[in-house]
């Protein structure tokens, strides 16, 4: 097994006044030429958005944008006529493909927006642009892992121009699970969103990250009550 560790404290962190950002890779202002991803996962981002504020429209294209509401409400409207809200329970991606145009803006004017951004290369360039909304809180696994995305449009959750698996496990403290990779060549980029945890014999705090590859499956351990966002990418 081999793995790579980025501590929560070691993300790259951008402060905006009406945002607040920390970068697992480089991105924007924050490069680090040791951070440019993980295999085909490219970018999560950590934001933080105030009341009332967000991302004006900007565009996109030949990425796979995911994006999971931690807290708040989340607004979105974007070139293909799609106007939503998302909240936590929640999964929204779009496939920029050939290009899209979008705005991400904070829905209260009363409370913050908190949610992950995550960006993955697409195995297909110059697809028609696409966009799919879920909640899948209704559909959560406690003490198990639940897939909330995957490449094919009839498995669990949305999906996406990648061979990658993204699943959830909220697990009660104590709680011990055994990941099995889908693929050979791929490998699990492991995100703490809540509490602590342990994959393998690393110990995790919250917002840590590790990226483990050449295994078939992992152990994944909650050392608290715990929330884990597990990545599966192509790696080679």
């Amino acid at each position: 097994m081999k793995s790579i560790y980025h501590a929560a404290d070691s993300r790259g962190k951008a402060n905006h006044g009406w945002l607040k950002s920390n970068h697992t890779f480089s991105f924007a202002n924050y490069y680090d030429p040791d951070r440019l991803g993980f295999g085909a996962l490219r970018v999560i981002n950590d934001d933080h958005v105030i009341a009332g504020e967000g991302f004006g429209v900007h565009p996109h294209n030949n990425m796979e944008i995911i994006s999971i509401p931690l807290e708040g409400d989340l607004a979105h409207k974007d070139s293909m006529g799609n106007g939503t809200t998302i909240r936590n329970g929640d999964i929204q991606v779009m496939s920029a493909g050939t290009g899209v145009v979008h705005s991400e803006m904070n829905a209260n004017q009363d409370r913050d927006v908190k949610f992950l951004q995550i960006w993955v290369f697409p195995n297909k360039r110059n697809v028609q642009p696409r966009y799919q909304q879920m909640k899948i809180a209704d559909q959560a696994k406690p003490n198990d892992f639940q897939q909330i995305l995957s490449p094919n449009p009839d498995d669990d959750g949305v999906w996406i121009y990648q061979d990658a698996w993204f699943s959830l496990a909220k697990f009660d403290k104590d709680i011990s699970k055994t990941y099995n990779l889908h693929k050979e060549n791929t490998g699990v980029y492991v995100f703490v969103i809540k509490g602590k945890a342990k994959i393998g014999d690393k110990e995790l705090n919250e917002r840590d990250g590790l990226g483990v590859w050449d295994v078939k499956s992992l152990d994944v351990t909650a050392l608290t009550d715990a929330e884990i966002l597990l990545i599966e990418v192509p790696v080679m």
